[in-house]
């Protein structure tokens, strides 16, 4: 996975993408922090386009 300025983590199911970041302590929580819509090389979320 190469490294994006959204998240540290990237989840793909067909053509979504969802970004989001683990913290492990004091408990272990998974924080979406956007979910986007691959089209060809590009990711929208909302108005923004993000290059892959």
């Amino acid at each position: 996975m190469r490294p994006n300025d959204i998240a540290t983590w990237k989840l793909r199911i067909g053509n979504l993408r969802v970004y989001y970041d683990i913290e492990e302590e004091p408990e272990p929580i998974v924080q979406i922090l956007a979910i986007g819509v691959k089209e060809r090389n590009q990711v929208r979320i909302g108005d923004r386009y993000l290059e892959l």
